[in-house]
C-alpha cells in the first residue's frame, strides 16, 4: 500500500469565507473519488483543527493499493478535474509526501 499525503496553502488573498468555501469543496470533491478511481482506498481531507503553529491550510491524507494506483489517481479524469478546478485556482504552494506502507 501508498500513503499519498498533500499540504496546500491556500491564496492568502483570499477572504476568510472565501477560504471555508474553497476547503469545503477540495475536501467534497477529493473524498469523493473513493470508490470512483480504482486502487484508491480511503481519502481524508483535514480542513479544520488547525492549529496557529501550522504554515498549511489543508492536508489530503490518502490510502491507495499500490505505486501503479498512485500513478492512476493521478491521471484519471475525476482526480483531473477537481483538482483544475477546485484546488489549484485556489492555492499557492503545494508540498507531497508519498511512501510505502
Amino acid at each position: 500500500m501508498v500513503r499519498h499525503v498533500i499540504l496546500w496553502t491556500l491564496n492568502p488573498e483570499l477572504t476568510e469565507d472565501e477560504k471555508e468555501s474553497v476547503k469545503a469543496g477540495i475536501k467534497e470533491g477529493l473524498e469523493g473519488l473513493v470508490g470512483k478511481v480504482p486502487g484508491l482506498i480511503d481519502v481524508k481531507v483535514h480542513i479544520s483543527g488547525r492549529l496557529p503553529s501550522s504554515n498549511a491550510d489543508v492536508m489530503l491524507d490518502s490510502t491507495l493499493e499500490s505505486e501503479e494506483a498512485l500513478k492512476c489517481y493521478s491521471r484519471h479524469p475525476e482526480h483531473v478535474a477537481i483538482a483544475d478546478c477546485r484546488v489549484r485556482p485556489y492555492t499557492v504552494q503545494r508540498c507531497c509526501l508519498d511512501y510505502k506502507v
